[in-house]
């Protein structure tokens, strides 16, 4: 009797994303996407449970295997293949540490895969995942966001989820340019937000989004080397709830879709990172379901040609 645990159902097998073969990040292997775990959330101001997003969006991913056929008979992600390189070992209080691991373990990704699929853990992680890219000319920055995490000092320290972008721009003379989408909330950090204007960042505010979809199209960057950094706060509550510090009024599952849509047909996407998804703060289990869609289906638009 075969006791092996059925492949094709999303509650049986060992979960790696998308049943991907599992594989070590510093490995003799290729794929056109690799998934790498960074399961840190130490440095939130809020509400812990980051850290265990990338277990949570590995079940999830079971859900939506792909290649998928759609209404209209057309097969996606055909032919693509996928490699999970499992976590990062984090050192639990050691966060300059645990920082050089991440940025060594992009490396290592980058050089073995077409697009690298980073799921954190808070957003704090995505400085030392972007000093992996700093080899790419006129690098962008493409961040769904309800908040600037611009941020010079918070709460006496430099490397909160409040200032990813502000230390990668100290770092990365390449990261010539941010647009962060979906701002809104009532805590802004005016010193951030001057800043960011000053170095000439686009922000656009949840407003926008909702009146002014088509404007705000037009201001994504075209032709350029994108990374794409999804902090799930820039949906609403009501669609996802299970993040530390949600804002009202936030997008719905389609502006996300339709902004990281045309983010991917109008540029080369070289990394994507998704943040800040606390699987603990929601016990339906929605958000994380939610979540690795948004992965599948923004995969779907980098490799439509395929």
């Amino acid at each position: 009797m075969n006791r092996a645990a059925p492949t094709h159902l999303p509650y049986g097998g060992i979960a790696t994303f998308a049943r991907a073969p599992f594989q070590e990040p510093g490995g003799d292997w290729r794929a056109d996407v690799g998934v790498l775990g960074i399961p840190f959330d130490i440095a939130l101001g809020f509400r812990p449970g980051a850290r265990f997003a990338p277990r949570a969006l590995r079940e999830a991913s079971l859900r939506s295997v792909p290649p998928f056929t759609g209404l209209d008979g057309k097969t996606r992600l055909q032919g693509v293949t996928f490699a999970d390189a499992g976590d990062v070992v984090l050192p639990s209080l050691e966060p300059e540490l645990a920082r050089e691991r991440v940025t060594q373990a992009a490396r290592q990704l980058r050089e073995r895969c077409r697009l690298p699929v980073f799921l954190g853990g808070d957003h704090s992680v995505s400085f030392p995942l972007l000093r992996a890219y700093d080899d790419v000319p006129a690098l962008h920055v493409v961040q769904l966001d309800a908040h600037l995490d611009f941020t010079d000092v918070r709460n006496d320290t430099r490397y909160s989820n409040s200032s990813p972008f502000r230390r990668a721009c100290e770092v990365l003379p390449n990261l010539v340019h941010i647009t962060t989408i979906g701002l809104r909330g009532l805590r802004f950090d005016p010193e951030a937000v001057a800043a960011a204007r000053a170095r000439g960042h686009t922000l656009i505010a949840m407003p926008q989004v909702s009146e002014q979809m088509e404007a705000v199209l037009d201001q994504l960057p075209r032709g350029q080397s994108v990374y794409l950094s999804i902090d799930v706060d820039a949906f609403d509550p009501s669609v996802l709830p299970g993040t530390s510090s949600p804002e009202p009024d936030g997008m719905t599952y389609a502006q996300a879709m339709r902004l990281l849509a045309a983010a991917a047909q109008r540029n080369t996407v070289v990394g994507l990172d998704v943040v800040e998804l606390a699987p603990p703060l929601d016990p339906t289990g929605r958000s994380e379901l939610l979540t690795a869609r948004l992965i599948m289906e923004t995969l779907c638009e980098v490799f439509a040609d395929v």
